[in-house]
């Protein structure tokens, strides 16, 4: 695979084949994996800030989801169970070893069900936005209901894909990213046809996939009496994620740490990089401290 056209960060990228297709991956450090996994329309790249905290801590993976950032974009439906299946392989080939999923927005549906079909070969879970219940039960807040109304009328029209990042993008960060940073986000989508995987995720995620509710809720009830250390950051006042969800995931999951991460809507990655960053390295240190003494 060329490099040309790359996503702009200090690290260099690398492709793993899966099933016929090039899964494209940020990597960084040594040791035990840590896995980062993006939500829906990212990709690796919103992990470029992140990163620094952690590589001294272990082997930071940052993958893109097939169809998101350089991965190839294969002929799949792209649905949740297509991610799953692509992850699943994506790290048999690399053979990633207890560990540690760092997990975002639809990232966290893929890395939840990792975790609870694999549990012995993780080591901790850090989760930010995620979707943690059933869809049916999860209280979204009113600018996510919002937009999520907005994106449906721009699916059912075919919008393309760039300008669904234009849409997407702003309204979840409170700080205005630079036209580079936007760059980097519409680029994937910026052929014909491309926006396949953004509107499989819009479609699953506003029709009320029963398939999808039951994964969810399946990994929900494991979550609840997984033993697994688990840290969840959430921000003020967020975006998917409102206080009823931060007290029932503090009434609900074991092993459970709680920690604000500052004013933001749904991309602390972009908007409190440092804070977010140190949060998770201040955790991983201690539960290393933990499970070594």
């Amino acid at each position: 695979m060329s490099d040309e056209g790359l996503i702009d960060t200090p690290y260099t990228s690398h492709f793993a084949e899966v099933y016929g297709s090039h899964i494209h991956y940020l990597e960084e450090g040594e040791g035990d994996a840590i896995l980062f996994l993006h939500g829906i329309p990212t990709s690796c790249y919103i992990w470029r800030n992140i990163i620094p905290y952690l590589s001294g801590l272990g082997r930071c993976i940052a993958p893109d989801l097939p169809g998101f950032g350089h991965s190839d974009k294969p002929d799949i439906e792209y649905s949740v169970l297509d991610h799953i299946k692509y992850i699943d392989k994506f790290i048999e080939t690399l053979n990633l070893k207890n560990i540690t999923l760092i997990m975002h927005g639809w990232g966290s549906v893929v890395g939840f069900n990792y975790a609870m079909r694999h549990e012995k070969n993780c080591k901790g879970l850090v989760f930010y936005e995620a979707f943690l219940r059933s869809l049916k039960e999860e209280e979204s807040s009113l600018p996510f209901q919002e937009q999520l109304i907005e994106l449906k009328a721009m699916s059912d029209n075919e919008t393309d894909g760039a300008d669904l990042i234009n849409k997407i993008i702003p309204q979840q960060v409170m700080r205005q990213l630079t036209e580079v940073e936007m760059d980097c986000y519409r680029q994937p989508f910026l052929q014909k046809g491309a926006n396949k995987p953004i509107f499989q995720y819009l479609r699953e995620l506003l029709r009320d996939d029963e398939k999808i509710d039951a994964l969810i809720t399946d990994y929900s009830n494991q979550l609840s009496r997984s033993s697994l250390p688990k840290l969840m950051l959430y921000s003020i006042p967020g975006f998917m994620t409102d206080m009823t969800t931060v007290m029932w995931a503090k009434d609900n999951l074991p092993h459970l740490e709680l920690i604000e991460i500052g004013e933001e809507l749904h991309l602390a990655q972009e908007g409190n990089p440092r804070i977010m960053g140190e949060a998770i390295s201040a955790w991983l240190q201690a539960i290393e401290q933990v499970t070594s003494s």
